[in-house]
């Protein structure tokens, strides 16, 4: 795979370490493509996470496969099974990744989401497969007990109709850009405040997208998140043409009732 995708192993391991590199993986060196073990080849339960998260994240379709932990091949006459326990016995598992050589023993990077909140646990350098799993399942259990996701904001959701001055419309609503939300502690959600940053009126004309105002989510003093609220439609700028347009169109409806 690595000589198709690069050219040579050489080239892909280049590749590979500018991607660490890329992701801030600072304790990582790559020495070749299948991570047995060599002099130099080296990483971090850290850099794991941040190259779990970018897997997860990017590439969410990972999981059709990750979640599987028994399926066969050649019209059944051979079988696979998971090597990650968790998938089998942990609610939430999603995979992430096993690996076992003589020098890095036992490792492991679980994931697992539950309620909207997705965890990652690194374990590296365990003496035996069932440490590894025992280990990464109480770090998660720490991280679902005592975190949770915070959703703070719905893109598209209405939050204040702004008056529009000389436009063809009196008003526009004020939407939001983006989905946001923020990992805390369990419990810390009722001290989360909102503030509004909006004009009661703006000047036509109106773009559809424009950014009207902002929204800041504040956690004990801090900001934790801020979305931008944007014009769900264009109002254009009322002319003298539209002007009467719109004289004739009341008057009109006024006749037909």
């Amino acid at each position: 795979m690595a000589e198709y995708l690069a050219g040579s192993q050489e080239a892909f391991v280049e590749k590979m370490n500018a991607k660490a590199q890329e992701l801030g993986m600072k304790d990582t060196t790559f020495k070749n493509c299948h991570g047995i073990d060599e002099d130099g080849h080296v990483t971090s339960a850290y850099d794991i996470a941040l190259m779990s998260k970018e897997l997860l994240n990017k590439h969410p379709s990972i999981t059709k496969y990750t979640t599987i932990y028994m399926d066969s091949l050649r019209d059944g006459k051979s079988s696979l099974v998971n090597t990650n326990k968790l998938i089998r016995n942990y609610k939430g598992a999603t995979g992430l990744k096993t690996g076992s050589t003589a020098t890095a023993l036992y490792s492991l990077s679980a994931s697992a989401t539950r309620d909207d909140l997705s965890l990652i646990a690194v374990i590296m350098k365990a003496p035996n497969t069932k440490t590894r799993f025992a280990e990464a399942q109480k770090l998660l259990d720490y991280g679902f007990a005592n975190f949770e996701y915070k959703k703070l904001a719905n893109k598209g959701d209405i939050i204040k109709d702004v008056l529009v001055d000389k436009g063809i419309e009196s008003n526009v609503n004020g939407i939001l850009e983006e989905d946001s939300g923020i990992l805390i502690q369990k419990g810390q959600d009722k001290n989360i405040e909102q503030q509004l940053e909006l004009p009661t009126m703006v000047s036509s004309p109106v773009e559809q997208g424009q950014v009207l105002g902002t929204v800041t989510y504040v956690l004990n003093g801090q900001e934790i998140g801020k979305v931008n609220i944007i014009a769900e439609k264009s109002v254009s700028k009322i002319s003298a043409f539209t002007m009467i347009e719109n004289i004739y169109s009341k008057w009109f409806s006024l006749l037909r009732t």
